[in-house]
């Protein structure tokens, strides 16, 4: 049965249990095999007979439950500027998903992306990017352009703006250095050197501290109060609020202190000292200046290391040459890329780069593959054969026809596969914004009742500088960048490193539940085998050999069965004679009679001889059956003549393959429709646990449903196509490539290269990066678990010691850059090949 598959965009959802009622009706509509609504994406995907129903059924069949099917939904990827923090992100989605016309919306902090599904008939893109604007973000223009540099356009001018605004960052960085040092020189100096004291204990002392101070807070460290600004006028609150209530707080009472100390102390109920002055300790000004050019360190070396996590999307888009020798019109010229057209004549020249997808027409070469499919080894290629688009040619020269352009090009469908992934968000991920969204509101009140705290615990000399700085450390320490950055950035790493192994993983959810899959269903035909049958022995019984297989060849031309095709071809290629058959007759189920050389042949099971009347040596059939073989047996004219064995031969690396998912701790099974001899042949040669025989095409969704009731975790790994309903129903669905048709709608991962290795590194890349997610959000909630009650003071009572805001904030800016940093190791993750 032929599948179909399509996307309904949904609206009117307020809870899982409307997602579960809409899954449930239409699974249970006639003629579907597959039904899954997400309600965070708003999104039902269906899978159906469309002989048995039509995308307009299923429509009306939503909308008579009471929800709305949005028509004409299409998808837009925002690059947004100017988020410092997951609640950054967390305002813009929540904007963004409230606006008219918008059916789903995420952000993504780690790449700076939001992600939309709209209706272009209720809203516009530049509505959507207006209303970013409006919170105090900017949308990254792009400039349009053509379809095939579409990607690449808006990777440089990403790359242009995030070049702009590091520079900005460094200068406003090396700006705050230079004057905050001598204002921590002037404040700290003379307890770092006593010699010093008495030197730096001068007249004006403060209001030097405040004349450099006051340009580090306004002029570099002025986005953070234009960002808190922003979220204030939203009624929002996120890092920029914290730090400008930090920053500002200590710089007010600073300037407090050194213009009207007498009134501090006063509002503090305690004697003024003498000397007229706050006195040393009494003003902040350090604290302040040196707050802000810790962050603005900290955002810098973020930046730098950010800017790694996308190096796969700039590699594959690097891939693709900007030139094409084409002839037009009997004459070569070298052309941009972009102004190729499907036909072209495409000349190809030893050490050069496949411009686009296309068909060799003349020549022929070995192609490198392995910046696509991983695989090191060339690939031969000959006429008729189909090229890749960026690989490189290796030894000879060949023309080619164009096939595929522009966004059409595997190339160009991987780069847009990974920018989904790496913009799309895990489960674990919504759980830390859900907590991030409420985290900045619980730090302020927990700094102003730390604040109200010590002020009222104090004694009163010291009570108001001890609760400003309690109240500063802990607003500045409880900065969430960390728990923010946790898991995209291990997500974006994971998803580019797969990509650049050959391996295409769907999303954020597919690389988290992947490393949860207890077994491996594997189909047998051109997963574990080659796909292609081939004849591996004859056995003749009163003929040569020759004649066995001219014959027979002859009489199979008529079939278009795979086992007639393997004789025919195996006939051709021993070079014997093709001979003209007559009276053909196929029979179903059994095999093939025809007349060839004026005698009558007869090919098939040895059932079908056996009811002619035949004597047939069934004990060969069974010998080469148990070896994984199909026999089909010969008669010439009334008498068994001999064997011919077909066997699909198995893949060099399926049993190193399978070995290496039992490594991992994975049942291996496999599924096929094979008789059971045949199958369990296959199943001792490359080792699987299990085999499942004699299975119609139709009942392998049955299979995995059996499986999955007995509480495994089930992977489906077939080709994306003919497997399509048990790739849907299994909890993943792994697809083999066929390098130049890969099936990125049918599986939630693809290995380009059809490589079955590619399975065990799919989910060992997936236990890694779950492991990484696993030590980032350690990493983000064990630093504000232990960091904040510190900042509040904890400590004090025991050992006298309050956490200076200082340190807070050098504390704070270097958890964001080892998140990132742990995050960035994925790179290394290596793939075992055969």
């Amino acid at each position: 049965m032929k599948t179909a598959r399509c996307e309904l965009p949904l609206a009117g959802m307020h809870c899982a249990s409307c997602a579960g009622r809409i899954e449930k009706a239409l699974a249970g509509a006639a003629g579907v095999v597959e039904a899954n609504v997400n309600f965070a994406t708003s999104r039902a995907t269906v899978r159906y007979d469309p002989q048995a129903t039509g995308v307009e059924p299923l429509r009306q069949l939503v909308r008579d439950l009471g929800y709305q099917v949005l028509a004409t939904q299409q998808r837009l990827e925002l690059p947004l500027s100017g988020m410092h923090c997951a609640s950054c992100a967390g305002r813009i989605e929540k904007a963004l998903a409230g606006a008219a016309g918008v059916a789903a919306a995420s952000v993504n902090f780690a790449t700076s992306r939001a992600t939309v599904q709209y209706d272009p008939q209720l809203t516009g893109v530049q509505v959507l990017e207006q209303l970013v604007r409006d919170l105090g973000y900017q949308v990254i223009a792009t400039g349009g352009g053509s379809a095939s540099a579409g990607a690449e356009a808006v990777q440089q001018a990403e790359g242009e703006l995030r070049a702009a605004e590091y520079r900005e960052q460094k200068l406003r960085f090396l700006f705050s250095l230079a004057l905050s040092l001598p204002v921590l020189l002037l404040a700290m100096g003379g307890h770092l050197v006593p010699a010093w004291r008495e030197t730096l204990d001068f007249p004006g002392r403060d209001s030097l501290e405040l004349a450099l101070t006051t340009p580090v807070l306004f002029w570099a460290g002025r986005g953070f109060f234009s960002g808190a600004w922003a979220a204030a006028r939203h009624r929002g609150a996120d890092m920029n609020t914290l730090v400008a209530l930090g920053t500002l707080s200590a710089y007010l009472y600073s300037v407090v202190a050194t213009v009207l100390p007498g009134w501090l102390s006063s509002a503090a109920g305690a004697p003024h000292p003498a000397g007229g002055a706050a006195g040393h300790g009494g003003v902040y000004f350090e604290s302040a200046a040196v707050i802000v050019t810790l962050i603005l360190m900290g955002r810098l070396l973020e930046a730098r290391a950010r800017a790694k996590t996308g190096g796969a999307i700039r590699a594959l888009i690097g891939l693709q040459p900007k030139l094409a020798r084409v002839e037009r019109e009997g004459v070569e010229k070298d052309l941009p890329v972009g102004e190729l057209v499907v036909g072209d004549l495409v000349l190809v020249r030893p050490g050069e780069k496949v411009p686009v997808d296309g068909e060799l027409v003349e020549g022929g070469s070995s192609v490198d593959e392995s910046m696509l499919t991983g695989e090191p080894l060339a690939v031969q290629k000959r006429k008729g054969d189909t090229v890749i688009g960026a690989t490189l040619n290796k030894t000879g020269s060949f023309r080619m026809r164009a096939t595929r352009i522009g966004r059409d090009t595997v190339l160009q469908q991987i780069v847009r596969l990974v920018q989904e992934a790496q913009g799309s968000k895990a489960p674990i991920q919504r759980l830390a914004d859900l907590i991030a969204s409420y985290f900045v509101p619980a730090v302020l009140c927990l700094a102003i009742a730390t604040f109200v705290l010590w002020f009222d615990l104090s004694p009163p000399q010291t009570r108001l500088t001890m609760a400003l700085s309690s109240f500063v450390s802990v607003l500045i320490i409880a900065c969430p960048c960390a728990l923010g950055l946790a898991t995209p950035t291990a997500i974006m790493v994971g998803t580019g490193r797969g990509a650049q192994s050959g391996i295409l993983i769907k999303g954020g959810a597919v690389l988290e539940s992947a490393h949860r899959l207890t077994t491996i269903v594997l189909d047998k035909t051109g997963t574990l085998t080659r796909g292609v049958p081939v004849v591996t022995d004859l056995v003749a019984h009163g003929v040569d050999q020759a004649t066995l297989l001219r014959l027979a060849a002859a009489a199979e031309a008529g079939s278009e069965h795979p086992l007639g095709e393997a004789i025919v071809r195996s006939a051709l290629e021993r070079g014997l004679p093709r001979t003209p058959a007559g009276e053909f007759n196929a029979i179903p189920g059994h095999g093939v009679e025809a007349l060839v050389e004026g005698r009558r042949v007869l090919i098939g099971t040895a059932l079908l001889l056996r009811g002619r009347g035949l004597e047939v040596d069934e004990a060969a059939g069974h010998g080469l059956a148990d070896a994984g073989k199909t026999p089909v047996f010969v008669a010439i004219d009334g008498a068994w003549a001999g064997v011919i064995a077909v066997a699909d031969p198995v893949k060099e690396g399926s049993r190193r393959a399978v070995e290496r998912l039992h490594a991992l701790g994975l049942e291996v099974i496999m599924l096929t429709g094979d008789q059971r001899r045949t199958a369990q042949a296959v199943a001792r040669e490359v080792g699987v646990d299990r085999v499942l025989s004699e299975v119609l095409p139709q009942g392998k969704c049955q299979e995995i449903q059996k499986l999955q009731a007995e509480g495994k975790r089930v992977a489906m790994v077939g080709d994306g196509i003919n497997d399509a309903p048990a790739l849907a129903r299994a909890d993943i669905g792994i697809a083999m490539g066929s390098g130049t048709d890969v099936a990125l709608e049918a599986a939630d991962i693809t290995l380009v290269g059809g490589d079955l290795n590619g399975v065990a590194a799919a989910i060992a890349l997936s236990r890694a990066t779950v492991a990484n997610i696993k030590q980032n959000l350690f990493f983000a909630f064990i630093y504000n678990i232990l960091g904040i009650p510190i900042a509040a003071g904890a400590l004090y009572p025991l050992t006298g010691w309050l956490l200076s805001p200082v340190v807070a904030s050098l504390a704070m800016a270097l958890s964001s850059v080892s998140v990132v940093t742990n995050a960035l190791r994925l790179r290394g993750f290596r793939v075992a090949r055969s």
